[in-house]
Parts: C-alpha cells; sequence; structure tokens
C-alpha cells in the first residue's frame, strides 16, 4: 500500500508547511496549486515536495484532478489548514503494514477554533472520508462542502485530523462571506426557491440547534459564537440565493 498525499492550495504560506510535515506516513506528497501570489509554491518545493501549478476547477473537481496526477492509486487529501495527529499517523503507518481491508476510511476531524478545541456544536466527530483508492471513490460537490462518494467497502480510522480554523472573528467573517456566496449559487444553479419565511425563522432554529440540540454551550464563548455565526451564514446564504434568483 503506497499513498499519495494531496494538497490543493491557494496562498496558504500560514499553513502549508505544518501541513506538508504532518505527512511522513505518505509516500509522495503533491500540492496543487492554483495562482498563489504569496510563498506558498516556494515553501512547498522547499519541503521537497511535488508541486503541479494548474487553474482552478471548483473543490471537488480540484482534488478529483490532483488525485489523478498521483503517482500511487491510494489518496489521502489533506486541506492546508489541517494536519494529521501523531496517533493518526501511527494508524495510517500500521494500515501500511497489514494492508487495507476497505477501499476507502473515515477519519474524525477536530477543529481549533480562536484557540480552542471544539469538541460539541456539531463541529466534532465531523468524520471525513480522506483516505481511499481513486478507483474506488471521488470528490462531489460542485459548489462548496465538497465530499467524497465511495463505490466499494468503507472502514474507520479512530484517529483525529487537527483542522486549525479561524484565529480571529475578522477572518471568520470573510470566510463566511466566501463560502455564503458559493452555497447561495449553488442553491440558485438548482432553482430552489426560498420563501422569506425562511429568512425569518431559519437562521433562529440554526442558533437554537447548534447551540442548544448539538451543545454549543459546552464550548463556552466560542461556542455561543460559532452558534450566532452559524446562524448568519443561514440568513446570508438565504438572502444572497434571494438576490441571484
Amino acid at each position: 500500500m503506497k499513498i499519495t498525499a494531496t494538497i490543493i492550495t491557494l496562498n496558504e504560506e500560514r499553513n502549508i508547511a505544518r501541513a506538508i510535515e504532518s505527512l511522513r506516513s505518505a509516500d509522495e506528497i503533491l500540492v496543487v496549486d492554483s495562482g498563489s501570489v504569496d510563498r506558498t509554491v516556494e515553501l512547498a518545493q522547499k519541503l521537497g515536495v511535488r508541486v503541479i501549478e494548474a487553474g482552478w476547477r471548483g473543490y471537488a473537481a480540484q482534488k478529483n484532478w490532483a488525485a489523478g496526477q498521483a503517482t500511487y492509486d491510494w489518496i489521502l487529501s489533506l486541506d492546508a489548514d489541517e494536519v494529521l495527529s501523531e496517533a493518526l499517523e501511527a494508524e495510517i503507518w500500521n494500515l501500511k503494514k497489514t494492508g487495507p481491508r476497505y477501499d476507502a476510511y473515515t477519519m474524525p476531524r477536530l477543529a481549533r477554533y480562536l484557540g480552542r478545541w471544539i469538541l460539541h456544536s456539531g463541529w466534532y466527530p465531523d468524520l471525513k472520508i480522506r483516505l481511499y483508492h481513486r478507483d474506488k471513490a471521488q470528490w462531489v460537490g460542485d459548489f462548496v462542502h465538497e465530499s467524497v462518494v465511495v463505490s466499494g467497502r468503507l472502514g474507520r480510522l479512530e484517529s483525529n485530523i487537527l483542522h486549525f480554523t479561524c484565529d480571529s472573528l475578522s477572518e471568520h467573517l470573510k470566510t463566511l462571506d466566501r463560502y455564503t456566496t458559493l452555497a447561495a449559487q449553488e442553491v440558485a444553479a438548482r432553482k430552489i426557491k426560498v420563501p422569506l419565511w425562511r429568512l425569518l425563522f431559519d437562521p433562529a432554529w440554526t442558533f437554537l440547534n447548534t447551540y442548544i440540540g448539538k451543545r454549543g454551550f459546552q464550548d463556552g464563548l466560542e461556542g455561543l459564537i460559532i452558534a450566532h455565526m452559524a446562524a448568519f451564514y443561514t440568513f446570508l446564504k438565504y438572502a444572497k440565493a434571494r438576490i441571484m434568483s
């Protein structure tokens, strides 16, 4: 079992070295960059990984294209702001030693937000399929929240991917603005009607579900902020979709 780790990047100089350095279990590391104007490519090349510069295709298409350029059939897909925990790295080493029994593997993702690890709020365990045989799985999702669909057998690894999200509220707001635009484009493309009542009631429901239903209150102040941001995301997505339609 030989693995190619793939990372798609755009202006990730803050994160790229940390991500690459966590991928010691990979036999090849491939960075596909879509036009960074910072030091992303330079830092990746200094770490000795393979770098391909390619135009942006969208999240799912870019990740599928990266998998197609890999030397090996087993793909370990990581975002630039993620790392393998030491425990997950050990699980992958063991999997390589014993051989895979499945065609793809899920793993939990633990997020760090405003300096705190988030264990509730619907953010954990946040299972992701990130290790897969490229003949048995592919990324889907034209706009945002891309995911892997598997046509074979699905196994599970127990240890965490560590996700380093926003360090500030300003950063979160910028991310939220970008993703709500993509989500609204998806709603508009599917010709889904957004009645006014959804803008009135869905954000409130999202807040209550995140803060109470998903126990965001146990994440302290950060959990309260996450619940408010989730409600704002819902409002912006539907408001933008109505404007686009």
